[in-house]
């Protein structure tokens, strides 16, 4: 009997973009997305607007589910946006190139 090697086992939320993310995580990429005060425009809560820290988000978001589940959503939103973005600049045709040594008259 030959001992093989187990598969190795499938994603348990191969479908989620949440799974394994980080509330940290989270709230650090909104912030590099839209700043502070872009976060607070999208998402009124006081942790964003007065004095905004990632830490004071995190104890306030973990405490809070209905901000967590805004704060998830907006994340979500923001990962479609990059996303399209993103397929709509490779889709784009390539502009063509000005020849040179050809002068405008």
């Amino acid at each position: 009997m030959t001992d093989a090697p187990a598969p190795a086992p499938a994603p348990a939320q191969p479908r989620n973009p949440l799974h394994g993310v980080t509330l940290e995580a989270m709230v650090n990429a909104l912030v590099a997305a839209y700043g502070w005060q872009g976060l607070a425009e999208r998402h009124p809560v006081r942790c964003f607007m007065s004095e905004p820290s990632v830490a004071s988000s995190l104890k306030f978001l973990r405490k809070t589910p209905w901000a967590r589940e805004k704060l998830e959503s907006l994340y979500l939103f923001m990962l479609r946006e990059a996303g399209r973005t993103a397929r709509a600049e490779t889709a784009r045709p390539a502009q063509p190139l000005a020849r040179s040594g050809t002068r405008a008259r």
